[in-house]
């Protein structure tokens, strides 16, 4: 190797050890862009990114390996890369929404929450689920999907395992649940507003709530996605209250939980965004790279899983997913119809 050649290794090699995390980076941004690109070119809207990625990641991680070099990069998607994206999904909410549900909706938002989320956390007790892996379903089946668990996780501190479990279930039962609320929302003759805040209020994800409530159509949808992005901002109430009780749990024992502190921007930037509103066009282009960075956070965390482990946890968190889908979906029709 020739003088040159050789200092040209030698600045490549040290441009790695400054920069540790780019291989990583690299790695989980190209499987974001693969995922992303599926979604596009099925033309299926309901079909999460988040989840593609998830699934292309733990196929990479488990036939391949992970290299070594992307462990850094993995790890600061994992965390540094989701804690920001949380912070940038307050631009999509505002306080005005909050409003517009009305107080009757917001109530039935707050209770199905709540309820769901104490109810899932007794049951995993009783089925014997692992408490972490519990409260990531629990949480996932009560706010918001993939987003909630992983966002819960900076405090739950589940394995990799328990994270892609959890997502999981949630992606299985909210895809069951936009296929069969419009069906008994017709078949039970339920107003638009009504319809809309039932499905806003039970099912798990974002888009499998506007694929449902649509198909109600437009003041149904828009009634649904309301009420669904009013408890996604209940995310931020959970979290800090999950990281007090850890952090108390942490003081008796052992271990000490973090102060979840991205939750708190994302309360500002949710205050910021109801005063200032971005314009419309940079709305969706911010709504647009949040999306793409919770999505290399799943890619990290699908690298990360270990299919033997998984399958290891068996059947019970499955049955604690669907024991919990269903009641969230029997509580949130009886609020409806109570108010």
């Amino acid at each position: 190797m020739s003088s040159t050649d050789q200092r040209a290794q030698n600045q490549i090699t040290a441009a790695g050890w400054r920069f540790p995390v780019l291989p990583g980076l690299g790695l989980t941004f190209a499987i974001a862009v693969a995922a992303t690109a599926v979604q596009q070119l099925s033309g299926i809207a309901a079909l999460s990114p988040l989840v593609v990625a998830m699934v292309l990641g733990m196929a990479i991680g488990n036939l391949t390996g992970t290299p070594e070099a992307a462990r850094a990069g993995i790890g600061f998607s994992l965390r540094r890369i989701l804690r920001l994206a949380i912070v940038l999904l307050g631009f999509q909410l505002t306080l005005e929404q909050l409003r517009a549900v009305g107080l009757p909706g917001l109530t039935v938002i707050a209770v199905t929450l709540a309820v769901t989320f104490v109810f899932t956390r007794w049951v995993g007790r009783v089925l014997g689920v692992e408490a972490r892996l519990a409260e990531l379903i629990a949480a996932g089946t009560s706010v918001c999907g993939a987003s909630a668990v992983i966002a819960t996780n900076t405090v739950t501190r589940g394995t990799d395992e328990d994270v892609a479990y959890a997502i999981a279930c949630v992606t299985v039962f909210g895809s069951l649940s936009m296929l069969a609320m419009p069906i008994l929302g017709g078949m039970m003759a339920m107003g638009p507003t009504s319809y809309g805040i039932w499905v806003g209020a039970t099912i798990h994800e974002v888009a499998q709530v506007v694929g449902a409530g649509f198909q109600h159509g437009a003041e149904a949808g828009q009634a649904a996605t309301v009420a669904k992005l009013s408890r996604v901002i209940m995310l931020a109430p959970l979290i800090l209250t999950l990281g007090a009780l850890a952090r108390r749990r942490g003081a008796k024992g052992t271990g000490k939980a973090p102060t979840p502190w991205f939750v708190l921007g994302f309360i500002a930037v949710v205050v910021l965004n109801s005063a200032l509103p971005l314009p419309e066009a940079l709305h969706a282009e911010v709504a647009g790279l949040t999306a793409f960075l919770l999505t290399m956070a799943l890619a990290a965390m699908g690298l990360e899983t270990d299919l033997r482990k998984l399958r290891a946890k068996g059947i019970r968190p499955l049955l604690l997913g669907a024991v919990a889908w269903l009641f969230i979906s029997a509580l949130g029709l009886g609020l409806v119809a109570l108010t």
